[in-house]
């Protein structure tokens, strides 16, 4: 375990490089920067562990993503967390000696980590646009994120090679950018790289044997000379490989470790039982790498090579997500008709036991939806994946890392108010008039598009502006060695590489606007029993004193009830914004952008900081989940929820997420029926589905005695949780949505 002082000593040490080679190469400065976060970041083997790798992240380094293991990196590639480094002071007990070199460190950051470079060099109309980053806390409608979110790596291509094979290709194009004076740099430092992986290798065998892990030690050993031979090399190998990479999906784990599986026990290497134990072994190490929003593990789905074999690691995979309790691996089932059926029956088993996986997606509509959504080729679609809170990236080929969130309630609200944040009196949007100015309904939507337009062009050229800096900051070595394209163009995936380079933008609210947008044509403009002028002050009021303009807002039509002019409201804006931000294509250099339509909390969060909107709900309480209806909303049967939400388009947007909530009454006595409904669902056009079983009553019997329910596990959003370790108002949101 390392203490303060050695995480504050590698802060100087790894500043002290990126100094000397600050001029040099990005990958060559990768290079050196990353020889000193490796090993020491590197934590120890465990008694329990058949697996050498795991991580811990300082004050200061280098990550993609900005996760760490533990807590949350405030930035993202180099980086320097300045709540971190105080604490890692503060906890150290001699480090006096440190703190002048820390303080003029702290300053250097200040202006050479990643997340400054992006946001200095935003245009003066950029930074009007999006002037705050703390979504949780400033009042705004749009707001920037940072950091490269969902990569997948060709983990297929590493245990086919294995080091060795690496090693060859790294050579052979560098001799051929040689020939033709092209950049060999980068592919010295790509074999620099290889060697630090064969170090770190080394480093965790000797350690275990010092542990008397002798297995471990010659395992680790051989994938050094050679390529993984059997399962458990295989899986050592992506599983180190993933940790130098900061990479934290694994994607379609069934389709590379499916035929070692198969091989070894059809050769009686090792029994199913054993197999059983090293998967439950590698998913314990990923949940305790505790990623939160990752940890995507792929099984199953159209486009898969030795189909047989993935299955049988897939439902080994299934099993082991029954044994292992945690919140990650996110396990994830692609099916599609005609696929094994055993998959989803075993799939369904473990989701009525309590877990919340595998999450659900389906093939027969997603393929299509996707290749639409990307403009990419059937076969390219084939190899859709999910990460983080939904978004679909191609596996090891395309990116699209969510680097924005629009809070679409909010930007209803600024239309409302003329800009204005109520709470803050702050203008928070574009001015387009006082209310008494719109005439029409039409009037009304003419200039939410406007405002929500505004904010996604500005959002779409951040997207555009994060990945050019970080293209010129720094070559991704380990991403890029195994991503699509990269090593063949002597490029890194930010600069060039990647031959699909897209974006993606997280919209929340959806539902709320779209029963907003109802309520205000319906009461206003078509029944005329409510003057705009009156909702205004009503939600001006947060209701008070207009209980019955209130109570007219709550009736009003809302989606997730089949019903028609709800329905129909909710794809007309379903549509305009997922074709707005479809649209910013052609203004940027992205190869895609699209919406998300997720959640992850934020909606909660959003929630909070948004006024009382025309769909009845009160200041300050959570938006809808994703393109869920409102809690309390849905006053008929899950399958009139699932008659709505098919109804919207899944080809112009790039994934959306549906949280279901069953009582474990009707997954254990009616499974008959569970099956028919899903069925229904998926054949009418359902993409996904990701549900929580929990017992009536469960839920708020965890608030009151929470140890009790250490095992009880939702559905938040994109991403699982032990429900009494969410923050309260997030465990209220989770009650509120209907249990079905």
């Amino acid at each position: 375990m390392n203490s303060g002082k050695d995480f504050l000593s590698m802060g100087i040490k790894f500043t002290q490089t990126y100094k000397k080679y600050i001029n040099a190469h990005p990958a060559k400065r990768e290079i050196m920067c990353l020889k000193v976060i490796f090993p020491h970041v590197l934590e120890d083997i465990r008694p329990e562990d058949m697996f050498a790798g795991r991580e811990k992240y300082g004050p200061i380094g280098f990550t993609p993503e900005g996760v760490g293991h533990g807590p949350i990196i405030d930035g993202f590639m180099y980086y320097c967390d300045e709540t971190l480094l105080k604490n890692e002071i503060n906890s150290s007990s001699d480090c006096n000696e440190l703190l002048e070199s820390l303080d003029e460190i702290k300053e250097f950051w200040r202006f050479e980590n990643t997340k400054y470079k992006v946001r200095n060099a935003y245009s003066e109309e950029l930074a009007s646009a999006l002037p705050h980053d703390n979504f949780a806390e400033e009042p705004g409608i749009a707001f920037p994120l940072y950091r490269m979110g969902g990569i997948y790596l060709n983990y297929e291509k590493l245990v086919k090679n294995g080091i060795p094979g690496m090693l060859k290709e790294i050579a052979k194009l560098e001799l051929e950018a040689a020939k033709i004076n092209g950049d060999i740099e980068i592919y010295q430092a790509m074999k620099m790289a290889v060697e630090l992986l064969v170090d770190i290798c080394l480093y965790y065998s000797d350690q275990a044997k010092q542990l008397g892990k002798n297995d471990v030690a010659e395992i680790l050993e051989k994938i050094t000379t050679s390529k993984p031979e059997n399962l458990r090399e295989a899986i050592q190998l992506v599983w180190i490989y993933s940790i130098l990479a900061g990479a934290m999906n694994y994607g379609r784990m069934d389709v590379f470790l499916g035929d070692f599986y198969t091989s070894d026990i059809d050769s009686g290497l090792i029994s199913k039982e054993v197999a059983l134990e090293m998967i439950s072994s590698f998913w314990k190490l990923m949940a305790d790498r505790n990623t939160i929003w990752n940890g995507r593990v792929i099984i199953g789905g159209l486009g898969r090579n030795n189909e047989l074999n993935a299955d049988r690691f897939a439902l080994a995979a299934i099993a082991a997500t029954r044994i292992v309790k945690e919140i990650e691996p996110q396990l994830t089932l692609r099916f599609y008709k005609g696929m094994n059926s055993e998959l989803m029956e075993k799939a369904l088993e473990t989701i009525g036991e309590g877990r919340t996986y595998p999450m659900l997606y389906n093939d027969d509509i997603n393929v299509d939806a996707v290749m639409r959504a990307f403009e990419i080729s059937y076969e390219e679609a084939l190899q859709y994946v999910p990460f983080g809170c939904g978004e679909y990236v191609i596996n090891h080929k395309s990116f699209g890392t969510p680097s924005g969130v629009i809070n679409l309630s909010k930007a209803l609200e600024a239309v409302l108010f003329n800009g204005l944040d109520l709470e803050s009196g702050k203008v928070i949007g574009l001015q387009a008039g006082e209310f008494n100015g719109f005439e029409t309904f039409d009037d009304v939507f003419d200039a939410y598009k406007k405002q929500v337009t505004y904010l996604v062009e500005a959002l779409s050229k951040q997207e555009e502006l994060e990945y050019k800096i970080a293209g010129e900051n720094a070559t991704f070595l380990y991403v890029s060695m195994l991503f699509d394209d990269c090593m063949e163009r002597g490029k890194g995936i930010f600069s060039g590489g990647a031959q699909y380079l897209g974006g993606t933008l997280e919209t929340y609210g959806n539902t709320n606007v779209a029963d907003s947008l109802t309520a205000i044509n319906q009461l206003v403009f078509v029944e005329k029993c409510m003057t705009l002028d009156t909702m205004i002050k009503a939600l001006k009021a947060n209701f008070v004193g207009y209980e019955k303009e209130h109570k007219m807002m709550v009736d009003a039509p809302k989606f997730g009830n089949d019903d028609l002019i709800a329905d129909e409201m909710a794809k007309v804006h379903h549509n305009f914004v997922c074709n707005i931000v479809r649209k910013q294509k052609k203004s940027t250099k992205l190869h895609s952008y699209l919406a998300v339509i997720i959640n992850n909390s934020t909606n909660t969060t959003f929630g909070h900081l948004t006024n009382a909107s025309p769909d009845g709900r009160r200041a300050g309480q959570p938006l809808a989940n994703a393109n869920m209806p409102s809690a309390g909303s849905d006053k008929n049967s899950i399958t009139f929820v699932m008659n709505s939400q098919v109804k919207l388009d899944p080809t112009i947007h790039a994934g959306s997420v549906q949280n279901m909530k069953f009582s474990r009454e009707l997954f254990s006595n009616s499974p008959i029926i569970v099956k028919a409904l899903l069925n229904t669902y998926f054949s009418k056009g359902g993409t996904q589905a990701m549900i929580t079983v929990v017992n009536k009553g469960d839920l708020e019997n965890a608030m009151d005695d929470p140890e009790k329910y250490r095992q009880l596990f939702v559905r938040v959003g994109g991403f699982s949780a032990r429900f009494i370790e969410l923050e309260r108002d997030i465990q209220l949101e989770i009650i509120s949505r209907t249990l079905y």
